[in-house]
């Protein structure tokens, strides 16, 4: 199987130390290493963009989980995590059955309910009261987003096995969705649901869902339960509120994208004989069957992203292991979760998509679903290996 062939060689690659790791001396917050002064300055424009603090102006709200993209990614430096986190819900039937919740004109909700509004927050999102499903999702660390993006829908398609012919217990999804910015068909990777394909897509969907500014990719404004009118009470602001600098002809969304492409991965930790032990043992048992040591990118005129080998430890497919959060979206069914890189996990708290786990070993004590071979492998090793194996992981 592809899936098996790819793994062999990725940890091969990771083990040894050969192959091109890109941004390898870069650190956290960084850009990619050897981009040109062009590229240099659209880096720096966008990470001025990530950092702005909004105002209702300027077009935030009326709805809102955050003030600036830097509020949920500060954590150890601006790309990282944070605290906050965003809240959605819906409704599960007698049958079991998923589904929106109804406002009160009986027509759907959206399922993200935002946490502040501005004043006089008669716009306010608020949650009906016959909500039985509520998820929470932390932010996912935006470190090396563009070579994310530079991974060819093929090989993501290619490690897909949704009916297990392989008979290993794991049947991956490969998240296929409708590009927003492009109105193609693209393999989704972004985001806990694998939602978006590509990073002006994610700019632009977390620019409206997050802060409420409306753009050319989404133009129009959502608060949950909130009447079109209202809406237009509480934002009088022409929609869409982002549009291009007269002199660059650019929009903030296209200064993320930038500032997102330019970001450099994260830097790997100290690589000790006994990291190089808990990397095998990480295999052995199976953990490594979904989260992928090594992808790597298309080939590109662009050098940086030419071929490169991303050491993210993830497959980037959809998974049932036990830990999704019970709200179905794009492509993904309530129960799946996208396999969660793990580069930079050492400096990542909390886990898991709704951040109830402290510590690595919380986290895999939650695995259920396809990751229950790989759970029992974990309980029944021997302290010596499993202390090698949280090693490794301390590593990333």
């Amino acid at each position: 199987m592809i899936r098996r062939a790819v793994l062999a060689c990725a940890t091969l690659v990771v083990l040894l130390g050969t192959g091109s790791m890109p941004g390898q001396s870069a650190g956290f917050g960084d850009p990619l290493p050897g981009l040109l002064p062009a590229e240099f300055e659209r880096f720096r424009i966008g990470l001025d963009d990530f950092l702005e603090v909004e105002t209702a102006e300027e077009g935030l709200g009326p709805a809102f989980n955050a003030t600036s993209c830097a509020v949920c990614h500060n954590v150890p430096a601006i790309g990282g995590v944070s605290l906050v986190s965003e809240v959605r819900a819906a409704y599960r039937d007698a049958s079991g059955n998923i589904g929106p919740l109804s406002g009160p004109d009986g027509s759907p909700l959206d399922t993200l309910f935002h946490l502040f509004s501005t004043p006089p927050h008669s716009c306010q999102p608020r949650i009906p009261a016959e909500a039985n499903v509520i998820a929470r999702r932390v932010p996912i660390p935006v470190f090396g987003a563009g070579l994310v993006e530079a991974i060819p829908d093929e090989v993501l398609q290619g490690l897909a096995d949704p009916d297990d012919r392989d008979g290993d217990g794991i049947s991956g999804r490969a998240a296929v969705v409708t590009d927003v910015g492009t109105g193609r068909a693209r393999v989704g990777r972004f985001g806990w649901k694998s939602q978006h394909a590509t990073l002006r897509t994610f700019s632009a969907d977390a620019y409206r869902n997050e802060m409420g500014i409306t753009n050319e990719l989404f133009p129009q404004e959502l608060a949950a339960g909130v009447a079109p009118a209202q809406l237009k009470r509480c934002d009088p602001a022409p929609d869409p509120e982002d549009v291009p600098n007269r002199r660059t002809r650019l929009a903030a969304i296209d200064n993320f994208e930038a500032f997102l492409k330019f970001l450099a991965p994260p830097p790997r930790g100290p690589i000790t004989g006994a990291v190089q032990d808990g990397e095998r043992v990480f295999a052995q048992i199976g953990c490594a069957a979904c989260h992928i040591p090594v992808l790597q990118t298309e080939s590109s005129r662009h050098p940086l992203f030419d071929r490169k080998n991303v050491p993210l430890f993830s497959d980037l497919l959809l998974h049932d292991v036990g830990t999704g959060d019970g709200i179905p979206q794009a492509s993904a069914l309530p129960h799946e979760i996208r396999t969660p890189a793990l580069w930079g996990l050492r400096v990542r708290r909390p886990l898991l998509h709704d951040g109830t786990a402290s510590t690595p070993l919380e986290g895999i004590e939650r695995h259920r679903g396809e990751a229950e071979d790989a759970r029992r492998r974990f309980e029944q090793l021997d302290p010596a290996r499993r202390s090698q194996l949280l090693a490794f992981l301390d590593s990333l």
